[in-house]
């Protein structure tokens, strides 16, 4: 007998396998194969009420299934975004740890911290050409940051 894990398991496939197919290019197509096979067999069905309710019914009962398919493959991809961004948030110094279930905040909270980050913003361009690109020598100035602090955590 499959456990009820073994089940989420096989829908989490499905449904991630539907929702990549889904918006490929061969799905358009063979959408746009339909359609025009539809549209051909008009007047052998004279357009009658149920020549139009069969596409009608069609489309509404694949639009139907795909909203929760995709819905559920969004939920997982944004919840592994938001435990990247934790990670990232978490693992950086300077980051505020605050931030690592943003999410959760009321809308109140969420404006507060947006207006936070504003002022950040303008403080920023006041000090610095925002629109400037970094350069390698940045690149290379940070990693060395990075692995200095680094050798002193593991000392």
């Amino acid at each position: 007998m499959k456990t009820k894990n073994s089940q989420k398991n096989v829908f989490e496939k499905f449904s991630s396998y539907v929702t990549k197919k889904a918006g490929s290019t061969g799905a358009f197509v063979i959408a746009i194969a339909i359609i025009i096979i539809w549209l051909i067999t008009g007047p052998f069905f004279h357009y009658s009420d149920t020549w139009q309710l069969v596409i009608n019914t069609a489309t509404t009962i694949i639009t139907f299934i795909m909203v929760f398919l995709i819905q559920r493959s969004q939920n997982k991809e944004s919840l592994a975004m938001q435990l990247k961004l934790n990670e990232l948030i978490s693992s950086s110094n300077l980051a505020s740890n605050r931030l690592i279930d943003v999410e959760d905040l009321t809308e109140e909270e969420l404006i507060t911290l947006e207006k936070y980050y504003a002022e950040l913003v303008k403080m920023s361009k006041s000090h610095s050409d925002t629109h400037q690109s970094h350069s390698i020598e940045e690149a290379i100035e940070m990693h060395d940051l990075k692995e200095r602090h680094r050798r002193k955590i593991l000392e």
